[in-house]
Protein backbone atom coordinates (compact mmCIF):
# COMPACT_ATOMS: atom_id res chain seq x y z
CA UNK A 1 0.00 0.00 0.00
CA UNK A 2 1.53 3.50 -0.94
CA UNK A 3 1.49 6.25 1.86
CA UNK A 4 0.26 9.33 0.93
CA UNK A 5 4.03 11.17 1.72
CA UNK A 6 5.02 8.90 -1.13
CA UNK A 7 2.51 10.33 -3.08
CA UNK A 8 2.92 13.71 -2.23
CA UNK A 9 6.92 13.08 -2.96
CA UNK A 10 5.91 11.69 -6.47
CA UNK A 11 4.10 15.12 -7.21
CA UNK A 12 6.84 17.37 -5.52
CA UNK A 13 9.83 15.52 -7.71
CA UNK A 14 7.97 16.00 -11.01
CA UNK A 15 7.53 19.73 -10.35
CA UNK A 16 11.39 20.07 -9.61
CA UNK A 17 13.72 16.72 -10.80
CA UNK A 18 16.65 19.27 -10.08
CA UNK A 19 16.26 19.83 -6.54
CA UNK A 20 18.39 17.46 -4.43
CA UNK A 21 16.96 16.58 -1.25
CA UNK A 22 16.78 13.28 0.97
CA UNK A 23 12.98 12.81 -0.52
CA UNK A 24 15.11 11.71 -3.86
CA UNK A 25 16.08 8.53 -2.48
CA UNK A 26 12.68 7.40 -1.34
CA UNK A 27 10.88 4.66 -3.74
CA UNK A 28 7.20 4.57 -4.06
CA UNK A 29 5.91 1.49 -5.26
CA UNK A 30 5.28 0.65 -8.74
CA UNK A 31 2.59 -2.89 -9.62
CA UNK A 32 3.56 -5.33 -12.30
CA UNK A 33 0.79 -5.00 -15.22
CA UNK A 34 2.65 -7.80 -17.63
CA UNK A 35 5.79 -9.49 -18.14
CA UNK A 36 6.83 -10.71 -21.44
CA UNK A 37 9.56 -12.58 -22.57
CA UNK A 38 11.78 -11.58 -25.14
CA UNK A 39 15.20 -14.09 -24.91
CA UNK A 40 17.01 -15.92 -22.45
CA UNK A 41 18.15 -13.25 -20.46
CA UNK A 42 15.81 -10.04 -21.48
CA UNK A 43 12.19 -9.43 -19.81
CA UNK A 44 10.35 -6.80 -20.78
CA UNK A 45 8.21 -5.34 -17.10
CA UNK A 46 4.66 -3.16 -17.49
CA UNK A 47 4.69 -1.42 -14.65
CA UNK A 48 1.66 0.91 -12.71
CA UNK A 49 2.30 3.61 -10.61
CA UNK A 50 -0.29 4.18 -7.51
CA UNK A 51 -3.54 5.83 -8.27
CA UNK A 52 -2.57 6.35 -12.25
CA UNK A 53 0.32 8.28 -11.94
CA UNK A 54 2.35 9.20 -15.28
CA UNK A 55 6.00 8.82 -14.62
CA UNK A 56 6.12 11.66 -16.67
CA UNK A 57 9.46 10.38 -18.41
CA UNK A 58 11.17 11.83 -21.94
CA UNK A 59 13.09 9.40 -24.29
CA UNK A 60 16.09 8.09 -22.67
CA UNK A 61 15.62 9.07 -19.25
CA UNK A 62 15.98 6.22 -16.72
CA UNK A 63 14.63 5.02 -13.52
CA UNK A 64 15.97 3.52 -10.09
CA UNK A 65 14.82 -0.19 -9.48
CA UNK A 66 15.08 -1.24 -6.10
CA UNK A 67 14.02 -5.04 -4.51
CA UNK A 68 13.40 -4.87 -1.05
CA UNK A 69 16.04 -6.65 0.89
CA UNK A 70 18.56 -7.03 -2.29
CA UNK A 71 19.27 -3.53 -3.81
CA UNK A 72 19.02 -0.91 -6.40
CA UNK A 73 20.00 -0.72 -10.21
CA UNK A 74 19.39 1.94 -12.98
CA UNK A 75 17.08 0.52 -15.71
CA UNK A 76 16.52 2.75 -18.97
CA UNK A 77 12.79 3.34 -20.04
CA UNK A 78 11.77 1.50 -22.86
CA UNK A 79 8.54 2.60 -23.71
CA UNK A 80 7.66 6.15 -25.00
CA UNK A 81 6.21 8.66 -23.68
CA UNK A 82 3.20 9.36 -26.05
CA UNK A 83 2.36 5.01 -25.43
CA UNK A 84 2.34 5.80 -21.65
CA UNK A 85 -1.36 5.80 -20.56
CA UNK A 86 -0.38 5.68 -17.08
CA UNK A 87 1.86 2.58 -17.23
CA UNK A 88 5.78 2.17 -18.56
CA UNK A 89 8.20 -0.40 -19.54
CA UNK A 90 11.93 -1.63 -18.96
CA UNK A 91 13.45 -3.91 -20.92
CA UNK A 92 15.74 -5.92 -17.95
CA UNK A 93 18.74 -8.03 -18.61
CA UNK A 94 19.55 -10.78 -15.74
CA UNK A 95 23.01 -10.03 -15.12
CA UNK A 96 22.95 -9.83 -11.46
CA UNK A 97 21.25 -9.87 -7.76
CA UNK A 98 18.86 -7.00 -8.48
CA UNK A 99 18.23 -7.74 -12.10
CA UNK A 100 17.94 -11.78 -11.17
CA UNK A 101 15.69 -11.02 -8.69
CA UNK A 102 12.99 -8.77 -10.82
CA UNK A 103 13.14 -11.27 -12.99
CA UNK A 104 11.58 -13.60 -10.35
CA UNK A 105 8.71 -11.43 -9.90
CA UNK A 106 5.45 -12.08 -11.59
CA UNK A 107 2.62 -10.07 -12.41
CA UNK A 108 0.74 -8.32 -9.36
CA UNK A 109 4.30 -8.00 -7.40
CA UNK A 110 5.60 -5.33 -6.92
CA UNK A 111 8.76 -2.75 -6.44
CA UNK A 112 10.69 0.55 -5.56
CA UNK A 113 10.76 3.03 -8.29
CA UNK A 114 13.05 6.44 -7.93
CA UNK A 115 12.62 8.87 -11.40
CA UNK A 116 12.91 9.27 -13.96
CA UNK A 117 15.85 11.09 -13.69
CA UNK A 118 18.78 12.70 -16.38
CA UNK A 119 18.42 14.70 -19.36
CA UNK A 120 16.47 12.69 -22.10
CA UNK A 121 16.79 12.64 -25.60
CA UNK A 122 15.51 16.51 -27.22
CA UNK A 123 13.35 15.24 -29.99
CA UNK A 124 11.77 18.34 -30.35
CA UNK A 125 14.61 20.01 -32.01
CA UNK A 126 14.61 16.88 -34.55
CA UNK A 127 11.16 17.53 -35.82
CA UNK A 128 12.10 18.54 -39.30
CA UNK A 129 15.04 16.20 -39.81
CA UNK A 130 15.96 13.09 -41.03
CA UNK A 131 16.54 10.81 -38.23
CA UNK A 132 19.28 7.81 -38.05
CA UNK A 133 18.61 5.19 -35.25
CA UNK A 134 21.65 2.94 -35.13
CA UNK A 135 21.71 0.58 -31.70
CA UNK A 136 23.34 -2.17 -30.99
CA UNK A 137 22.53 -5.33 -28.89
CA UNK A 138 20.50 -4.14 -25.53
CA UNK A 139 20.74 -0.37 -26.65
CA UNK A 140 17.73 -1.18 -28.95
CA UNK A 141 15.81 -1.28 -24.89
CA UNK A 142 16.50 2.72 -24.53
CA UNK A 143 16.35 3.87 -27.92
CA UNK A 144 13.07 2.11 -28.27
CA UNK A 145 10.98 4.83 -26.60
CA UNK A 146 12.58 7.25 -28.70
CA UNK A 147 11.77 5.52 -32.12
CA UNK A 148 8.22 5.46 -31.35
CA UNK A 149 7.90 8.48 -30.30
CA UNK A 150 9.22 9.57 -33.68
CA UNK A 151 6.68 6.85 -35.40
CA UNK A 152 3.89 8.43 -33.47
CA UNK A 153 4.23 11.96 -34.58
CA UNK A 154 5.53 10.75 -38.02
CA UNK A 155 4.58 13.52 -40.04
CA UNK A 156 6.66 15.60 -38.15
CA UNK A 157 9.85 14.05 -39.07
CA UNK A 158 11.92 13.33 -42.40
CA UNK A 159 13.34 9.77 -43.52
CA UNK A 160 13.54 7.33 -40.67
CA UNK A 161 16.12 4.94 -40.66
CA UNK A 162 16.63 2.29 -38.19
CA UNK A 163 20.07 0.13 -38.20
CA UNK A 164 20.19 -2.72 -35.72
CA UNK A 165 22.95 -5.21 -35.02
CA UNK A 166 22.65 -8.21 -32.51
CA UNK A 167 25.60 -10.78 -31.76
CA UNK A 168 23.40 -13.26 -33.55
CA UNK A 169 19.29 -14.18 -34.10
CA UNK A 170 18.05 -14.89 -30.67
CA UNK A 171 19.57 -11.64 -29.17
CA UNK A 172 17.30 -10.04 -31.68
CA UNK A 173 15.15 -7.73 -29.05
CA UNK A 174 11.43 -6.66 -29.58
CA UNK A 175 11.34 -9.13 -33.16
CA UNK A 176 7.47 -8.40 -33.34
CA UNK A 177 8.21 -3.99 -33.99
CA UNK A 178 11.03 -5.06 -35.93
CA UNK A 179 9.07 -7.25 -38.17
CA UNK A 180 6.06 -4.07 -38.09
CA UNK A 181 9.07 -1.18 -38.70
CA UNK A 182 10.30 -3.40 -41.07
CA UNK A 183 6.65 -3.47 -42.63
CA UNK A 184 6.02 -0.14 -42.73
CA UNK A 185 6.79 2.57 -46.11
CA UNK A 186 8.12 5.26 -43.87
CA UNK A 187 10.51 3.57 -42.14
CA UNK A 188 13.65 2.12 -43.84
CA UNK A 189 15.21 -0.90 -41.61
CA UNK A 190 18.43 -2.96 -41.90
CA UNK A 191 19.47 -5.82 -39.35
CA UNK A 192 22.17 -7.48 -38.84
CA UNK A 193 24.29 -10.11 -36.75
CA UNK A 194 27.69 -10.59 -36.26
CA UNK A 195 27.22 -14.77 -36.27
CA UNK A 196 24.33 -16.01 -38.14
CA UNK A 197 22.20 -19.67 -37.73
CA UNK A 198 20.73 -22.04 -40.10
CA UNK A 199 17.53 -20.06 -39.90
CA UNK A 200 19.11 -16.60 -40.63
CA UNK A 201 19.00 -15.42 -43.89
CA UNK A 202 19.92 -11.23 -43.81
CA UNK A 203 23.15 -9.96 -43.48
CA UNK A 204 25.87 -11.02 -41.37
CA UNK A 205 28.78 -8.71 -39.75
CA UNK A 206 29.21 -5.93 -37.10
CA UNK A 207 26.62 -2.83 -37.57
CA UNK A 208 28.96 -0.71 -38.76
CA UNK A 209 29.09 -3.41 -42.30
CA UNK A 210 25.06 -2.01 -42.61
CA UNK A 211 26.26 1.81 -42.93
CA UNK A 212 27.75 1.09 -47.39
CA UNK A 213 24.22 0.46 -47.57
CA UNK A 214 22.50 3.73 -46.66
CA UNK A 215 23.18 7.18 -47.90
CA UNK A 216 22.16 10.38 -45.63
CA UNK A 217 21.55 13.97 -46.91
CA UNK A 218 23.91 15.14 -44.03
CA UNK A 219 23.05 18.59 -43.35
CA UNK A 220 19.54 17.45 -42.15
CA UNK A 221 20.38 14.11 -40.79
CA UNK A 222 19.95 13.44 -36.68
CA UNK A 223 21.97 10.44 -36.05
CA UNK A 224 21.27 8.62 -32.57
CA UNK A 225 23.40 5.68 -31.29
CA UNK A 226 23.08 2.93 -28.24
CA UNK A 227 25.09 0.39 -27.44
CA UNK A 228 28.30 -1.57 -25.34
CA UNK A 229 31.13 1.43 -24.93
CA UNK A 230 33.21 -0.62 -27.21
CA UNK A 231 30.58 0.01 -30.21
CA UNK A 232 30.35 3.61 -30.39
CA UNK A 233 34.18 4.15 -31.49
CA UNK A 234 33.38 2.70 -34.56
CA UNK A 235 29.77 3.75 -35.29
CA UNK A 236 30.91 7.36 -34.57
CA UNK A 237 34.02 6.65 -36.95
CA UNK A 238 30.67 5.95 -39.85
CA UNK A 239 28.37 8.88 -38.75
CA UNK A 240 31.58 11.34 -38.88
CA UNK A 241 32.55 9.86 -42.58
CA UNK A 242 28.92 10.63 -43.68
CA UNK A 243 29.57 13.89 -43.10
CA UNK A 244 26.67 14.25 -40.12
CA UNK A 245 27.80 17.23 -37.72
CA UNK A 246 28.76 16.37 -34.54
CA UNK A 247 26.57 18.38 -32.86
CA UNK A 248 23.91 16.33 -34.45
CA UNK A 249 25.45 12.42 -33.85
CA UNK A 250 23.60 11.57 -30.23
CA UNK A 251 24.45 8.51 -27.70
CA UNK A 252 23.57 7.22 -24.00
CA UNK A 253 25.58 6.84 -21.41
CA UNK A 254 23.37 5.18 -19.36
CA UNK A 255 25.73 2.28 -18.05
CA UNK A 256 27.51 4.78 -15.82
CA UNK A 257 24.60 5.40 -13.59
CA UNK A 258 24.37 4.23 -10.00
CA UNK A 259 22.53 6.90 -7.05
CA UNK A 260 20.76 8.68 -10.41
CA UNK A 261 21.33 12.15 -8.82
CA UNK A 262 24.73 12.84 -8.94
CA UNK A 263 25.64 12.24 -5.11
CA UNK A 264 27.86 9.23 -5.68
CA UNK A 265 30.05 10.72 -8.38
CA UNK A 266 30.22 7.11 -9.77
CA UNK A 267 29.22 8.54 -13.33
CA UNK A 268 31.63 11.08 -13.42
CA UNK A 269 33.38 11.39 -16.66
CA UNK A 270 36.33 14.07 -16.09
CA UNK A 271 34.09 16.81 -15.51
CA UNK A 272 30.28 15.39 -16.12
CA UNK A 273 27.88 13.82 -14.41
CA UNK A 274 26.22 11.49 -16.70
CA UNK A 275 23.18 11.10 -14.12
CA UNK A 276 22.82 14.65 -14.27
CA UNK A 277 23.89 16.03 -17.65
CA UNK A 278 22.87 12.80 -19.33
CA UNK A 279 22.25 10.04 -19.93
CA UNK A 280 21.52 11.31 -23.50
CA UNK A 281 24.70 13.84 -24.86
CA UNK A 282 25.47 14.65 -28.44
CA UNK A 283 29.26 14.21 -29.87
CA UNK A 284 30.19 17.55 -29.64
CA UNK A 285 29.41 18.14 -25.55
CA UNK A 286 31.66 14.73 -25.03
CA UNK A 287 34.29 14.65 -27.83
CA UNK A 288 37.15 14.01 -26.50
CA UNK A 289 36.52 11.78 -23.21
CA UNK A 290 35.94 8.82 -26.10
CA UNK A 291 38.46 6.99 -23.65
CA UNK A 292 36.35 6.96 -20.58
CA UNK A 293 33.26 5.52 -22.41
Amino acid sequence: MITSSALNHLVARKQNHNHVNEELFTPIIARLESIKQLTELEKVFKLNLPDGISLGHRPGQFVEVSSLGIGEAPISISSSPSRSNGSFEMCVRKVGDVTSALHNLEVGDTMGIRGPYGRGFPYEKFRGKDILFAPGGLGLAPLRSLINQVLDERALYGRVIILYGARNPSELLFKDELKEWGERDDVELHLTVDRGDESWTGHIGVITTLFPQISVYPRNTVAITVGPPVMYRFVLMELLGKGISEGNIWMSLERHMKCGVGKCGHCQINHIYACQSGPAFSYAEIKGLEEAL
